[in-house]
């Protein structure tokens, strides 16, 4: 057995950085499109064309086809996490229901839960419509526990989902129910969460670029934005004037001056094998390509990609000093080291094949971990964005909601209890580089504690989350 085919050795990675494996399997764009070069006017401007500001014009465009709309992106289109994410289209709630529930009541999370359970079909039926192969394929979440402290944790789980409206996308299964599915050492049981995609998400984001494009809208690409104020987009190149300008540039906000502290740019990772052969498929089974999670502290998140491969993310180095951002996608060899180390724990057989690609991206993330939606009439400066990794689904949600509130329409989405949330900024250098890496090596100690002595470490996971305000 050769060096590349043996468990116990790192295997090589053969590409690190360039954006991310979805870009090499879709292709990078051969030309960009064209930068701003003047002065231009429209009814809004978007900054940043990722999923949440690409969605935003989609909709704009949908209810007002006279509308001039214009978007404008320092880099390309999906070049930060929308074409690098773990390709997972979930619609699900994602975050702290009780800190919604306390300014607007349990009656309108549960509707901010369905309207997030609706973005998955709303999604497929924009593709179909618009013919975007973005390889979805309808599966469900499956999340494993793999020692007593994350079935314990498993269980506080789904009852916090059945509490908050999801109980019906809900099936646990035992370690024998899961194993008929797909082969993972130490499993010790599992729940399904229904209604959800696989997508690979440069092709998505690609593909609603061209969409909006089509409908009218402009992308400028490669047009840095220096600054922002009402009515008034200033980048490099030149201005835009519109009196609503909508930022959606999520872990990205970070760059642009003032906003240094509103939303941390966290870092995620992910690594992608070769495609694996048949009998590696046959070992590990996982035929009905659900979306693969566990219960760890400083869990992690995979996928079988449509041509057999299998990504795993999870965070690693969580977060730059100053709310730095990474170079072109590379994620440092620490992280490569533990993103390998998630793929041989649950991937034994995975492990004997080569690693091709690593890359990682930021996502965003607001002081109570919390995203928001919101609009200033006043001023006409709007944002959506702080989703905490889950995005894929959230953002059509956001550009749903931002486009209703451009247009000044009093919506169902209009009134859910994200819209127009204020929280308070993130704290000064080095409290939030300390605060942030002291809770993610916490929440990492428990788990080692866990699968070393096989007892739960809850207090170190509590501490970790008390320091960062989760």
């Amino acid at each position: 057995m050769s060096d590349s085919q043996n468990p116990s050795v790192l295997p090589h990675v053969r590409r690190v950085g360039d954006v991310s494996f979805w870009y090499a399997d879709h292709g990078m764009p051969q030309q960009r499109r064209q930068a701003l070069r003047s002065e231009v006017h429209a009814d809004v401007a978007i900054i940043g064309a990722g999923f949440t500001g690409l969605w935003t014009a989609y909709y704009l465009r949908q209810a007002a086809p006279e509308l001039r709309v214009v978007v404008v992106e320092k880099e390309f289109a999906g070049f930060g996490a929308s074409g690098r994410n773990g390709g997972w289209c979930m619609g699900t709630f994602g975050w702290d229901h009780q800190r919604f529930a306390k300014t607007h009541g349990r009656a309108r999370v549960l509707d901010m839960v369905k309207a997030l359970e609706g973005t998955v079909s709303e999604i497929a039926r924009v593709c179909e419509r618009e013919g975007i192969d973005a390889d979805l394929r309808p599966t469900e979440e499956l999340i494993l526990a793999t020692n007593p402290s994350q079935l314990e944790r498993l269980q506080t789980e789904i009852d916090d989902r059945r509490t908050w409206g999801d109980a019906h996308r809900l099936r646990e299964l035992s370690a024998d129910e899961v194993r008929q599915r797909i082969n993972v050492p130490d499993v010790l049981g599992a729940v399904t969460v229904g209604g959800m995609l696989r997508v690979q998400p440069a092709k998505l984001v690609r593909g609603l670029a061209d969409t909006v494009e089509r409908a009218g809208v402009t992308i400028f690409e490669d047009t840095d934005v220096l600054r922002y104020a009402s009515s008034r987009v200033t980048t490099a190149q030149g201005v835009v004037h519109a009196p609503i300008i909508l930022r959606a540039t999520e872990g990205f906000t970070a760059t642009l001056p003032g906003y240094k502290r509103d939303w941390l740019p966290v870092n995620s990772a992910q690594i992608a094998t070769v495609p694996l052969p048949p009998e590696a498929w046959a070992e590990i089974g996982w035929d009905g390509h659900e979306l693969i999670g566990d219960m760890a502290n400083g869990y992690c998140y995979c996928q079988r990609t449509r041509e057999g491969r299998i990504t795993v993310g999870s965070r690693g180095v969580p977060y730059r000093f100053g709310s730095n951002m990474d170079r072109n996608g590379e994620p440092d060899p620490v992280t490569i080291d533990r993103l390998t180390d998630i793929l041989k724990k649950h991937f034994p057989v995975a492990a004997r094949y080569p690693i091709e690609h690593a890359w990682c991206g930021v996502v965003a993330v607001p002081r109570d971990w919390c995203p928001t939606v919101g609009l200033d009439r006043e001023t006409g400066l709007g944002w959506a964005g702080g989703y905490v990794g889950e995005g894929v689904s959230t953002s059509n949600l956001a550009g749903q909601t931002l486009a209703d509130l451009a247009l000044d329409r009093a919506t169902d989405l209009t009134t859910l209890p994200w819209v127009n949330r204020k929280v308070r900024r993130w704290e000064p250098e080095p409290v939030r580089w300390l605060g942030i890496h002291a809770m993610y090596g916490l929440l990492n100690a428990a788990d080692r504690h866990e699968t070393r002595r096989g007892t739960a470490a809850n207090g170190l996971a509590r501490l970790g989350k008390w320091i960062a305000g989760r």
